[in-house]
């Protein structure tokens, strides 16, 4: 076991030592590399925050899009409260509050403001029906959840703006889709990068690598080094990217969306730490890709 321990170590200095060796020797495709794989996880990074804080945003509107549930006028006061518990049961009902009648007239004669004193004589004959406002989970489950609530016994009628839902469903999706898509795409240019600089090192090093399958080197032992060459490329590239992301994102926190007072971004430190081995495992992963795939080909030859 000792035995066995003491040659793969120097087997892993020798594959470290070779990877860097690598890079130095190519430094200016290296530095291309680096880069490039920065510049793309920055672009994927700075998207997928930015669709992190429109998720954010439409969840927080979606949580405003109430169902309006109408008690029937031939419910008593005890018997609307009761119905709570039954709206609660739906699964999809995050929230449900009940607003008297009496506490709905009010809050729709100061919404007249001036022209309030108009509608005062209606105080003792209330037209408006005890109500729940009924906050869903989920606003894709819209029509479900209506269906379910009009079945229980005692409602009278809903009102919801299910236009709002479909359309902040359609925004969330097509945010989404675009990070999802920017991811596949600057990825395979990431790997593509990658492989190039891998083979430009194999090129190199070519008659070396047959001189080492000819004294009975294994694949696997030749593969190493322009792994470990790969992994540090990625690495470097992931790091880069952090550095970055962490100027972009606060300008544009700061310079952008603040300025504008439209909506506010969850801040860079409660982000980062999340961010690190993202960046850092999304680098090695890419390396290792890149580099693994132009090796395969090259040790086919």
């Amino acid at each position: 076991m000792n035995q066995l321990k003491n040659k793969t170590l120097p087997n892993i200095g020798y594959f470290i030592k070779e990877g860097i060796v690598s890079i130095k020797l190519h430094g200016l495709m290296s530095f291309a590399a680096v880069t490039v794989i920065g510049a793309c996880l920055l672009i994927i990074c700075t998207f997928g925050l930015v669709a992190y804080n429109i998720d954010l945003l439409i969840d927080g509107l979606a949580s405003q899009n109430e169902i309006a549930v109408f008690i029937d006028e031939a419910m008593t006061r005890e018997q609307a409260v009761a119905l709570q518990a039954a709206i609660e049961s739906i699964p999809n009902v995050e929230q449900c509050t009940f607003v008297p009648k009496e506490e709905a007239f009010d809050a729709y004669l100061e919404m007249m403001g001036e022209d309030a004193y108009i509608m005062e004589d209606l105080r003792e004959d209330n037209p408006l029906r005890d109500e729940y406002r009924v906050v869903m989970k989920d606003v894709a489950l819209h029509d479900e959840t209506v269906d379910a609530i009009k079945k229980i016994e005692g409602v009278g009628a809903t009102n919801s703006e299910k236009e709002i839902s479909d359309r902040l469903i359609q925004i969330k999706t097509v945010v989404n889709a675009v990070s999802y898509a920017l991811v596949a795409l600057l990825g395979a240019v990431s790997i593509f990068i990658i492989s190039n600089t891998i083979k430009l090192a194999m090129f190199a090093r070519k008659d070396e690598i047959a001189i080492m399958k000819m004294v009975g080197a294994t694949d696997g032992f030749i593969r190493a080094p322009f792994v470990v060459e790969g992994m540090t490329l990625g690495l470097l590239g992931g790091i880069f990217a952090l550095l970055a992301e962490w100027g972009v994102y606060d300008f544009i926190t700061e310079k952008l969306v603040a300025s504008s007072g439209l909506f506010t971004m969850v801040g860079w430190g409660e982000l980062w730490q999340g961010l690190l081995p993202l960046m850092l495992g999304a680098g090695v992963v890419i390396g290792i890709l890149g580099s693994t795939m132009t090796i395969r080909k090259f040790l086919r030859v």
